[in-house]
């Protein structure tokens, strides 16, 4: 039996539980706000302006298991939609996203020894929220499972390293080297401290080579696909330009700059437009990057399947990547996707079948695939109907179960 713990539960964290479940492998569930059917809250949650609410409605059946403390992070979203963001700032703001992590992994900890006398044999938990739970597991003799949903931060910051000095211009978007060494020294005590570690990328594990000591056993299972539902239309590309399509903060962690760089060299020949974020309002070279194109600074999640559905190619040139959940959504609404090689692409798409990878960190790639695009558009309903069909083959049932039988196969459990 295993508990389960995230403070906020996304896709694949509810994907892993409806797994764990379906097996009989699920003990509890530790989570910051769960809310159920019935409820004052999940009521308001049909307030648009309260979308925050929706994400946390859980499935009625997941109640017995579920346990919930939802101070520091209804704090922390009150803080945010208030604009404090002095309570919010980054590891010292008192209901920072650092915080959350902390006071649930405590809490989540805290429960262990009562856990065990009941069954409990592993804690699944995630990176930033599993150090205090993994040291308590260990002395109890429970099993630690571990699961690191983006890149190491060593790899990340050798390759980023170089954007600072190829992109000065862009240097100011790199907000992903504000850790502290304690908050660093931490993760690695995290791995350390894992009997097995769940990465959802090839390019995931590979970052994990730049780890200075021997880790546990590595595990791919790459994230389902949201459901199909319809199929695109597929409009001629005769006397217009080619609808081009970006999602995503607004960073050079995303190689946004090699995608504006090939967007400039192809003149009217396309139309970009951006869906994101900025990371910061200081950096020029965005915002005059921004200006020349269709920029939309925030999309609801229904709003941007709809969106996908109206354009012809998404591009994500991202440079640090430990999955990229948009490179699926575009793939499910049968939108061919380039993308690199730094991303989940290498293990969800086909190379010139149902999409492209392309080099991290090259705008000249870019702009070579989606010339082809140009002189050849009937490829793009070729590629996105392949996407779709690959797309139909793995929803996130199917991660779920793939999670499920890793689990239940481990010797440790």
């Amino acid at each position: 039996m295993i508990l389960f713990s995230h403070p906020t539960l996304n896709s694949n964290a509810k994907a892993l539980i409806n797994g764990l479940q379906k097996s009989k492998l699920l003990y509890k569930i530790y989570t910051c706000i769960a809310i159920f059917p019935g409820q004052l809250f999940y009521k308001l949650g049909e307030n648009p302006k309260l979308q925050d609410l929706k994400r946390r409605r859980l499935d009625k059946s997941w109640q017995p298991y579920t346990k919930s403390k939802s101070f520091f992070e209804f704090g922390r979203l009150l803080a945010s939609k208030l604009k404090l963001d002095f309570l919010i700032k980054h590891e010292s703001g008192f209901f920072c996203i650092d915080n959350v992590y902390h006071k649930h992994d405590k809490w989540t900890a805290e429960s262990l020894a009562e856990a065990k006398k009941q069954g409990l044999l592993g804690v699944y938990a995630y990176e930033d929220g599993a150090l205090s739970t993994f040291e308590v597991a260990k002395q109890l003799g429970l099993q630690c499972i571990y699961d690191l949903p983006i890149g190491y931060w060593r790899s990340a910051r050798l390759l980023m390293q170089k954007e600072f000095e190829i992109n000065p211009d862009w240097s100011a978007t790199l907000t992903g080297f504000n850790d502290s060494v304690n908050k660093l020294k931490k993760k690695d005590e995290e791995l350390a401290l894992a009997d097995v570690i769940f990465v959802a990328s090839s390019f995931t594990k590979k970052t994990l080579e730049e780890y200075p000591e021997k880790l546990a056993e590595i595990k791919v299972v790459p994230y389902g696909f949201p459901e199909v539902k319809k199929q695109k239309k597929y409009l001629p590309l005769k006397d217009r330009k080619l609808k081009v399509l970006f999602i995503g903060g607004l960073s050079q962690r995303k190689g946004i700059s090699y995608l504006f760089e090939a967007v400039e060299e192809l003149g009217d020949k396309v139309e970009l437009t951006i869906v994101g974020h900025k990371s910061v309002g200081n950096c020029n070279a965005l915002n005059l990057a921004l200006e020349k194109h269709n920029w939309i600074p925030s999309l609801s999640h229904d709003e941007v399947l709809e969106c996908m559905q109206e354009h012809d190619v998404f591009v994500f040139p991202s440079l640090f990547e430990g999955f990229g959940l948009v490179i699926t959504e575009a793939m499910s609404q049968g939108i061919p996707v380039i993308t690199t090689d730094r991303t989940a692409g290498p293990d969800l798409i086909e190379d010139g079948k149902d999409g492209w990878i392309v080099p991290a960190g090259s705008s000249l790639a870019i702009k070579e695939v989606i010339n082809q695009i140009i002189d050849k558009p009937e490829i793009l309903q070729q590629f996105g109907l392949a996407a779709q069909n690959k797309a139909a083959t793995r929803p996130w049932q199917v991660y779920g179960q793939e999670m499920a039988d890793a689990l239940s196969s481990l010797k440790i459990l």
